[in-house]
């Protein structure tokens, strides 16, 4: 959701004060401005503290880096809101961590969002190319400068073969309406023996249409885990959905089909190119 023009002005203010779990106003506002601040911190989980020593907004979470993306993008998360969810703080490092990523790894993160991954990645030596729908939030990913690739696009229609080799590590955090679409055509970005780490509505793990039953199944014969995260993981990116995180390792001659595995494929004549 948009933020009104009024409470991006009161946000990016220099007297506003954003820092740890709090966000303090110190001057005086308008009261239909007040009111829409007050609606927009709520929605995304403050709650008022009117104590003398604290008089701010107060979160259940670190809202300092959080605040900072969603501003960077103009948009914060809402319950009313069925677009983009920021990972949260706690589990991007969650994420990151799972993915072993170590200096010089090649990373592709294909939901990038606002960077909260993306520059974790790069925090830790890996060397990480983004893509994102979204043309804002591109722009954003490029200001940032952790990455030494964006890519504006819808990532179902990029094709890995248009990559001369795979990523050591895919970490994602995709859509929730298509998420293991998107898992799946990740997995032609990584090489044999890379990771891949994604978060995905917890359905996965029980949904039994043929597509999940198999991934299960893929999943389970390479080492791979399926794990359920707390109910709450993105409720303060306004979202109640339950989610799990999956960990997917490659090696080589597995059932994954991996860029390595997509190259030594017999490609097919393209006659309409040809003539």
């Amino acid at each position: 959701m948009r933020f009104p023009t009024g409470v991006l002005a009161v946000l990016t203010d220099p007297r506003t004060v954003i820092r740890d779990d709090q966000v303090r106003i110190p001057f005086e506002l308008d009261r239909v401005v007040y009111e829409q601040v007050n609606t927009v911190l709520k929605e995304m989980a403050g709650r008022w503290d009117g104590r003398k020593a604290v008089r701010a907004h107060v979160f259940p979470y670190r809202i300092e880096e959080f605040m900072r993306q969603c501003i960077a993008v103009g948009e914060y998360p809402s319950r009313y809101d069925q677009g983009w969810y920021a990972t949260p703080p706690a589990l991007v490092t969650q994420i990151v961590d799972a993915a072993g990523i170590r200096a010089g790894d090649t990373v592709l993160e294909p939901s990038a969002g606002a960077g909260a991954l993306t520059a974790d990645i790069a925090s830790r030596g890996g060397v990480v190319d983004a893509v994102e729908l979204d043309e804002r939030r591109a722009a954003i990913l490029r200001a940032q400068g952790g990455c030494r690739e964006v890519t504006q696009t819808d990532f179902l229609d990029l094709d890995p073969l248009d990559w001369e080799e795979g990523y050591d590590r895919i970490v994602m955090n995709p859509p929730f309406n298509n998420g293991l679409d998107h898992i799946l055509h990740a997995v032609g970005f990584m090489k044999d023996d890379g990771h891949l780490v994604a978060v995905m509505s917890q359905g996965l793990m029980w949904w039994s249409d043929r597509k999940a039953v198999e991934f299960r199944e893929v999943v389970d014969e390479v080492g791979g885990e399926i794990e359920g995260l707390p109910e709450d993981s993105f409720a303060i990116s306004g979202t109640n959905v339950r989610t799990c995180l999956v960990f997917l390792p490659g090696y080589a001659g597995s059932r994954l089909r991996t860029h390595d595995w997509l190259l030594k494929q017999p490609r097919q004549l393209d006659l309409f190119a040809a003539a």
